[in-house]
């Protein structure tokens, strides 16, 4: 059997350090009652919604700069954590990240 914790936090639209922080918190929450797969809600990196910010290259960078500092703590538990991803044209993507064993795993776009 695996036991399944929801992160239910409230994000801040923008406060990407912010709400990295809200993140490590649960994470830390989750492996004190020995959840092994945390999931977080959708776009949590960055806030929900992000609308316009979206347009600019340095919030989607800092988006996955913080998504790959969350890697780490995925060595004990699996997390499935919503973010804002690119491809190589350019295109942006809600998307949700699994990072497992300390990196990340897969991607699933919207």
């Amino acid at each position: 059997m695996i036991r399944i914790g929801l992160a239910q936090i409230n994000t801040i639209v923008g406060d990407i350090s912010g709400n990295l922080v809200k993140m490590i918190g649960a994470i830390a929450r989750a492996k004190e009652h020995d959840v092994e797969l945390l999931v977080f809600p959708e776009l949590t990196v960055c806030g929900y919604p992000p609308e316009d910010l979206l347009y600019k290259s340095h919030f989607i960078d800092q988006n996955k700069k913080a998504l790959k500092q969350l890697e780490k703590y995925s060595k004990e538990t699996t997390l499935i954590v919503g973010y804002v991803d690119t491809d190589t044209q350019g295109n942006r993507y809600n998307a949700a990240a699994v990072l497992n064993q300390g990196r990340l795993a897969g991607v699933y776009r919207k």
